[in-house]
């Protein structure tokens, strides 16, 4: 068996999971980001104007106690405490390249985002230290929400009163599931009962916006397995629940053995199922008094419980990805920084940005992503994207649109739009159809 057997794009998810990456992320795809495009990045930071557009920071932490077999993201379970030392201080001489541009001058993050990896994979001292370092080079003062992710049983009540006092604002629980043995399966490294206490420490230190991540369809998912996972997050009450349906990109663990093993079909839920499971929990969430606010989230208090960091780079904020792999998004060019941490921490002692591949976006590709991106809130403003990019979408998109409210996936009440419930379930195998032809059929990363 060759890669190339798995590489033709499977958008339709209507059966089997098959590898690959179903979840679209950005636009366009990443794999027609390139070299040509890097300096882009480094013209832009050094023009003499500054940005005008609201501005993010997000910081990859990318350690982890355990790689999980579902995992696509740039981590590393084998580093000492100097190779974390080492990688720290990177960090932080390249979040001070970008505060002394002439494009971020005056400018002041929004919002702020700690993902991996695991960012409580650090200790609270490095913590501490980090966001010190951050506060000074490009200060917080005036942002709006502060994002951390966690592994549960990383947190201690010491360390999460150490998150609290640097000033996070929404804590996100990467919880997955509640069954131990499917945690195990999956290659998690906590379990239930560090769920429970983790949570409790964080409501007993006055979190007031705690999320609790679940994937749809993990290794060996039953009905019972889930239909308990969705009962005991409605017993804790977060204030979010945000759920995926597992995908197998092709660089995880499960990808591996299916290859070694010539298999097709990955060994997880089919689509139908998975949605099916998503479909039951968002309708005992809205019972317990949950709103569905987008295709992997419900909020028990939608007026006061908001995703900033989600809701501006859908919107086309600027964003500085730090760290080794990240995503930053500037100007209406996208950007991805070196892949390996050596390589990284290399090019940022010698004073340079990491920045390993990017692309300077068209205007056309600018209003699609935001397009393609908002659909995924289930409802989208036509009068905002005519004010915004001059362009009706009922009118560029009416075949589109016509199929659609032919199958009952879209409903139309005046300037809005109005994703069905399965048609939000399955956004994502139907968002291939605004993109231009040049990027139709391609590989997404």
């Amino acid at each position: 068996m060759t890669d190339s057997t798995f590489i033709k794009p499977d958008y339709q998810t209507e059966d089997e999971t098959k590898a690959g990456n179903y979840f679209v992320s950005n636009y366009p795809p990443f794999s027609f980001w390139n070299d040509d495009d890097v300096p882009c990045v480094n013209s832009l930071v050094n023009s003499p104007s500054p940005g005008t557009a609201p501005l993010g920071l997000y910081y990859h932490v990318p350690f982890c106690r355990k790689r999980c077999h579902f995992c696509y993201f740039k981590v590393y379970t084998d580093k000492n405490s100097g190779d974390v030392r080492r990688y720290l201080s990177a960090t932080m001489k390249e979040l001070k390249v970008y505060a002394e541009s002439p494009y971020f001058r005056g400018r002041k993050p929004k919002f702020v985002y700690f993902g991996g990896g695991t960012p409580s994979y650090l200790s609270a001292q490095q913590l501490t230290e980090l966001t010190n370092q951050m506060k000074y080079i490009l200060p917080w003062d005036e942002a709006e929400e502060v994002t951390f992710e966690c592994e549960p049983g990383t947190l201690s009540e010491k360390k999460l009163e150490t998150i609290k006092g640097f000033g996070v604002t929404r804590l996100s629980l990467g919880v997955e599931n509640f069954n131990d043995h499917i945690l195990e399966t999956n290659g998690r490294a906590h379990r239930s009962k560090e769920v429970f206490s983790a949570y409790e420490f964080a409501r007993g230190l006055g979190f007031d916006n705690i999320n609790i991540d679940l994937i749809s369809g993990m290794l060996e998912e039953t009905d019972e397995n889930w239909s308990d996972c969705v009962d005991q997050v409605i017993k804790l009450s977060p204030d979010c629940v945000t759920i995926y349906q597992m995908e197998v990109p092709f660089n995880t663990g499960i990808f591996k053995k299916m290859k070694e093993e010539g298999k097709l079909t990955a060994p997880v839920a089919d689509w139908p199922t998975k949605r099916r499971w998503v479909k039951e929990a968002y309708t005992k969430l809205e019972t317990a008094g949950y709103t569905v606010t987008s295709a992997y989230t419900a909020v028990k208090n939608p007026q006061t419980t908001k995703f900033i960091y989600r809701d501006r780079l859908w919107s086309g904020a600027d964003m500085i990805g730090l760290g080794v792999s990240s995503f930053g998004h500037l100007g209406g060019i996208h950007y991805q920084n070196i892949t390996h941490i050596d390589n990284y921490c290399d090019t940022v002692e010698s004073k340079s940005l990491p920045i390993r591949r990017a692309l300077m976006t068209k205007e056309d590709e600018r209003f699609i992503r935001e397009l393609i991106l908002q659909w995924k809130l289930g409802r989208v403003s036509q009068k905002s994207f005519v004010d915004k990019f001059g362009i009706s979408i009922s009118e560029r998109f009416s075949s589109i649109l016509s199929e659609w409210e032919r199958k009952g996936d879209v409903i139309i009440k005046g300037d809005e739009l109005f994703l069905s419930r399965d048609a939000l379930l399955r956004v994502d195998s139907l968002l291939h159809g605004f993109f231009l032809p040049e990027h139709q059929d391609s590989r997404y990363v």
